[in-house]
């Protein structure tokens, strides 16, 4: 009877990926989390060109294999953001200003980013919340989110000071002279087959077109495309360094992350918690999440991506790529040792993996090639990773590794 419940509600809605994702994986007997089982497989070389070429210098990365590997995710995997058939105007209002949120500390905006065109108009809501004693512009944590802006997930948290409810620990983030942006998931793209091309799809479709190509962006890559549009509102906002933005995101929001800091070289770091399969996880383990599994979710990927299931060693990237694609700029990969669904090793990989080109750059990887033990982060490279113990969320303890990693990298503390 729970399988047909669950079942029933999927089929409706593919909301959450926290929730249902976690709950389909107990009916699937075909998933494999045996190390043992791990099939033998060989990674593409990021430092090798389409035409067998070595790339040896930087130059040859940022101007041929860089985007050579560019193409390959969004033709294959997240699909590409199509010229709109009419220029869309991108207008911003801050609906409502608070400077008293948290006893006068933060400032707290929510501003409207407008989109529209001929085709239509679409809207989301971005929250901003900023240090008030700040006297110059700060540097921000932008996370893609979960957390409607409407909702009463930013209210403060009755149980722990200087949380707000959603976890997210707004007092040390302004005491340590950062902004906090929330970029909700819902607003521009559904997440089912009903609403999929109702939000912002729609502005870029050719006059008869009603769906996008099998080459065109999914659900990922319209959540990062948000982001990348929000960065462009806090290039506007003097109140914050918009040079200095670490975008980060949860689950689905961290495979969105990855995606959208690999497009968007604005972005100064990039932050990935627990994101697995078409995030951070290697995906030719074949190892809890696979291609299969997520391609479940409709339109998550691009249609592409589907001729994929059950074939990853096919694919002509593999994720360690994508991490590629951030540098020179920091990466941030977070695990969890109860959250096999999301392949801890397998985001270890990547990151390890993605080491000769943050070399190549002159940037430092990571410091060991052996998955680190649970709590013992590794913050001191440009690469940065950590496996703490517990499950698939966001806890105080990846809080801090995060901060202590931005305040490196984006304060020289």
């Amino acid at each position: 009877m729970l399988r047909k419940i669950i079942f029933s509600v999927v089929a409706i809605g593919f909301t959450s990926c926290v929730v249902f994702s976690r709950e389909l994986k107990e009916f699937d007997n075909d998933v494999n989390y045996d190390e043992a089982r791990i099939p033998r497989y060989d990674l593409p070389d990021p430092l090798v060109t389409a035409e067998g070429k070595p790339v040896t210098t930087a130059d040859q990365w940022r101007n041929i294999r860089r985007p050579q590997i560019l193409s390959l995710f969004a033709s294959f995997i997240y699909g590409a953001v199509p010229v709109p058939p009419d220029p869309i105007a991108q207008t911003y209002h801050v609906i409502k200003e608070d400077k008293s949120f948290m006893g006068g500390k933060v400032t707290k905006l929510d501003v409207s980013i407008r989109f529209k065109n001929r085709k239509g108009t679409a809207e989301t809501h971005v929250l901003v919340f900023l240090p008030n004693k700040a006297k110059e512009p700060v540097p921000a944590f932008m996370m893609l989110s979960f957390d409607n802006p409407r909702g009463g997930s930013f209210n403060l948290s009755s149980s722990r000071k200087g949380y707000l409810r959603n976890g997210v620990p707004l007092g040390q983030l302004v005491d340590q002279g950062y902004a906090y942006v929330s970029v909700y998931h819902g607003d521009l793209v559904g997440h089912n087959e009903v609403s999929f091309s109702g939000g912002i799809h729609k502005l870029f479709y050719r006059d008869g077109q009603s769906f996008p190509k099998a080459h065109e962006w999914g659900v990922l890559t319209a959540n990062g495309w948000t982001g990348m549009r929000t960065l462009d509102y806090l290039e506007t906002n003097d109140r914050v360094d918009a040079s200095r933005v670490a975008v980060m995101g949860h689950s689905k929001m961290g495979k969105a992350t990855l995606w959208a800091a690999a497009q968007d070289q604005r972005f100064a770091m990039a932050i990935s918690a627990q994101s697995g399969c078409g995030g951070a996880a290697l995906w030719r383990r074949k190892y809890g999440e696979t291609m299969a599994k997520l391609n479940r979710f409709p339109h998550w990927l691009s249609i592409n991506a589907r001729k994929f299931n059950d074939h990853e060693d096919d694919l002509p990237v593999d994720q360690h790529m994508l991490l590629s694609l951030i540098a020179p700029r920091p990466v941030y990969v977070a695990s969890g040792t109860a959250d096999t669904w999301a392949d801890p090793h397998g985001e270890f990989q990547s990151a390890n993996h993605a080491g000769p080109v943050y070399k190549l750059l002159g940037k430092k990887p990571l410091s060991t090639t052996k998955l680190p033990p649970p709590n013992q982060p590794l913050l001191d490279g440009d690469i940065g990773y950590h496996i703490r113990t517990g499950g698939h969320s966001v806890e105080p303890y990846d809080w801090q590794q995060f901060i202590k990693f931005a305040d490196r990298h984006l304060q020289g503390k």
